[in-house]
Formats: structure tokens, C-alpha cells, sequence
């Protein structure tokens, strides 16, 4: 056992140290398992599907996707990696919230953009998403990632003829979770500060990133539970960072460009349409709590304020096809993807309804391009359905095989057609 555990060790140094590469921000050596082209491999692989996952693009206004994509590309210009392929889009979802994928891949909600005051704000918000990618911290932390798991596969077999294997594993798991909630804080202490400096590079007012941070510790105060699940859960706030954004301002200086006119004016169609906003949320709560018939009212309130909202229409089609009401939620979700063709739930809903009034070939066109979007495992069980149904075997098993993974009820009804169409599988 030791010498297994010695060798464990050493592999993992050896990995440790070729791993290291330069942070293109701060100029430190740090952990980094991707190159940078897999870096960017990631963004783009996962960019859509994490839109799907968040409401998709906001398209009430596509104006304002344009206005913050710009504010984007100003600050990435100034960035230390301005080369890198940066996407910018407002996400449909009113939790307060912003992120960046590996490679250059950032999004804010609508939620939050309601919430700032004027342009250097954004731009404060921007700025720190775009240190998050050129900074390489979502790379890090999917590296950080492979070593902890490592290292508890490490465990496991170190102690596997001791009982205590799961144990192990267990305590080292727990130990993962604290370790990278730690190094993601350092990170945004790290994002401030050279976020800071990109708003100013780019002409904006350094204060208005105090302002941004002050606005969120009396936020996380409040205790809000939409912002507890949004952005704090991802960039806690602190006074900490509240003092040493305000010793970066002072240093650059109240002066730059703060546009509140030019902000409000593209924010103006979501002040508007708050109040329909506020109604879906008070529905799809109500749906959570099973009461559909006040969930599918407030919808239709919603849908008389604001009549071009894919996202609402969704939830309604969702609702009626919760009660049954086939033809009306076919009607609302063909609405739906007139109004936002890019959003995968109106195509699943037609797809399922499709192939409940066995229209098999229109039901697997309407799941094919909702899984394109997004792949579900509900999609994917249908299709595996529809592609035994049609005789194709294999690629029924393949679809089976995602779906069983994924576990569930649906996973342990895909698992019984695996050992049907695979017998050496089961068990």
C-alpha cells in the first residue's frame, strides 16, 4: 500500500508541475490542465447549451443584445488577451446574474441589467467577466477539478482492502468543495482588480464599480433568495471588496464616462415590460407549488402585458400540457417558436405532443432540433423510443445509453430497453 500511495504521489507532482503555465493577467505561474485552444473548444462547446439551461437569448429587444455586445468588445479590447473569441448576450432570466465560459463566452440576465444604473456599471460587471476568461479562471478550476478527483480515485484505492474506501472518498470530496469555494474568492478579488483597470483603459468612471459592489452587500444583506441563488452563489460579495475596489478608484481618480442616459434608453423596454416579468415569476412559482390553475392566469396576464415574450407562452404551453389541454398547448407552443425559433422547450413540446398523436416522423424532427439546442433526457428518451419504433436498433442504444446515465425514472425505464437490445449488458 505505500508503495502504491508513493507512486500516486509522484504521478501526481510530476503532473502538477508540467501542468503549471504563465496567467496571462497577472503574469503568475498556475495550475492549468487545458491548452489554450481546449479552452476555447469549451466555451464554444458549452455556450449554447448554457443559454438553453438559463431561458436562452432575451429577443423582446434585440437592440440591447447589440448595446451590451459593444460595451463588451470595448472592455475585452483593453484586456490582456483582446484576441480571444469573446460572445456576448443578454440571457431571458430575471435572477440576477452574469458569467463567463473559457474562452472569451459571457453572459449577464436581464435580471441584473434592470438593476444597474448606467454604462460604467455594465461595463464594471463586463469588465470582471472578462477577467474571468482571460485570466484562464474557468480553465483553472476545471484543472483544480481533475487533480481533486484524482485524488480521491487515489483514496479510494489506497484504502479499498481497509472498509473505509467510501469514507475516504467521502472526506476528500468535502475537502474539494471548501478548497475551490476558497480559490474561487481569490479569483474575484483578482477579477475586481483588473477589471477595474479595463474600465478605466476603456474611458469609464472606476467608481462605479464601488458602487456595484456596495449595491450588492446591501443586496446579500437583505438576504433575497433570488440573489442568494444568483449572483451571489457565484461572486459572493463582501466588504472586503467594497474597500479595495474604492482604493482602486481613488488611485484612478472620479473621472470617465458614465452614459446613464444612453444606458436607460436601452434598458427602457425591460423597465416596461417589469410588471410581465414579475407575473411569470409569480407563476412559475405557483406551478412549483402545483397550483396550476393561478399559475396558468398569471401567465395569461403576463402574455396581455407583453405579447411577444416566447418565454411566456412556453410556461403556458407547459401548464396546459400538465392538464391535458393538447390542441390549446400545440397552439401556444407553435406561438412560441414563432417568436423565438432558438429556444428548445416549444420544439420538445411539439415534438412530445407529436408523438402522442403518433406523427412519429414530425415528432423526431421537433426533438432532433430541440436536443440540437440542448440535450435533454427526456428528448433523448423519445427519440430512443421513436428510433426502436423505426427499427434502428444501434441508435435507439445509443440514445438509451445517455438517457440510463443520467439516471431517474426516465433512466431506469431507458436501462430496461439497454438489457433488452444489449442482454450482456444487464445487470
Amino acid at each position: 500500500m505505500q508503495n502504491l500511495l508513493r507512486l500516486c504521489f509522484i504521478i501526481l507532482t510530476v503532473s502538477w508541475i508540467q501542468a503549471c503555465s504563465v496567467n496571462p493577467v497577472t503574469g503568475e505561474r498556475e495550475l492549468s490542465l487545458m491548452s489554450a485552444e481546449q479552452e476555447v473548444a469549451m466555451g464554444e462547446q458549452y455556450y449554447l447549451a448554457s443559454q438553453q439551461q438559463q431561458g436562452g437569448r432575451y429577443v423582446v429587444d434585440p437592440d440591447l443584445n447589440v448595446y451590451v455586445a459593444n460595451v463588451g468588445r470595448k472592455l475585452a479590447a483593453k484586456s490582456d488577451r483582446p484576441n480571444l473569441p469573446y460572445e456576448f448576450v443578454v440571457l431571458n432570466n430575471s435572477t440576477p446574474n452574469a458569467w463567463a465560459l473559457p474562452g472569451g463566452k459571457i453572459a449577464i440576465n436581464r435580471g441584473l441589467l434592470v438593476l444597474l444604473d448606467d454604462e460604467a456599471q455594465l461595463a464594471a460587471v463586463m469588465g470582471h467577466e472578462i477577467v474571468h476568461a482571460a485570466a484562464r479562471h474557468g480553465a483553472q478550476q476545471q484543472s483544480r477539478a481533475a487533480i481533486l478527483q484524482m485524488g480521491m480515485q487515489v483514496a479510494q484505492v489506497a484504502s479499498s482492502n481497509t472498509g473505509y474506501g467510501d469514507l475516504i472518498a467521502a472526506g476528500a470530496g468535502a475537502g474539494a468543495q471548501l478548497y475551490i469555494s476558497k480559490y474561487g474568492r481569490d479569483q474575484e478579488l483578482q477579477s475586481d482588480k483588473y477589471g477595474v483597470e479595463y474600465m478605466v483603459a476603456a474611458g469609464y468612471n472606476p467608481y462605479a464599480a464601488v458602487e456595484l459592489q456596495q449595491t450588492f452587500v446591501k443586496l446579500s444583506e437583505s438576504h433575497a433568495q433570488d440573489w442568494l441563488q444568483g449572483l451571489f452563489a457565484s461572486h459572493p460579495p463582501s466588504q472586503e471588496r467594497v474597500e479595495k475596489n474604492q482604493q482602486l478608484a481613488n488611485q484612478y481618480g472620479n473621472k470617465g464616462v458614465r452614459n446613464q442616459a444612453a444606458y436607460q434608453r436601452a434598458i427602457q423596454q425591460l423597465k416596461r415590460d417589469k410588471a410581465a416579468y414579475d407575473l411569470h415569476d409569480q407563476a412559475l412559482k405557483a406551478a412549483s407549488a402545483n397550483d396550476l390553475s393561478k399559475a396558468l392566469n398569471l401567465t395569461k396576464q403576463a402574455i396581455s402585458k407583453q405579447p411577444n415574450e416566447a418565454l411566456f407562452y412556453v410556461t403556458k404551453g407547459q401548464i396546459e400540457l400538465s392538464e391535458n389541454q393538447i390542441s390549446t398547448a400545440k397552439s401556444t407552443f407553435s406561438r412560441a417558436i414563432q417568436l423565438n425559433p432558438e429556444y428548445y422547450t416549444g420544439h420538445l413540446g411539439l415534438g412530445l405532443i407529436a408523438k402522442e398523436q403518433k406523427q412519429y416522423g414530425t415528432a423526431k424532427q421537433y426533438l432532433e432540433k430541440s436536443v440540437a439546442l440542448l440535450p435533454t433526457q427526456v428528448a433523448m428518451f423519445h427519440l430512443g423510443e421513436l428510433e426502436l419504433n423505426d427499427g434502428n436498433q444501434t441508435k435507439a442504444a445509443e440514445y438509451f445509453s445517455v438517457v440510463a446515465q443520467q439516471g431517474g425514472e426516465l433512466g431506469e425505464k431507458a436501462q430496461i430497453y439497454l438489457n433488452k437490445l444489449q442482454p450482456a449488458s444487464a445487470g
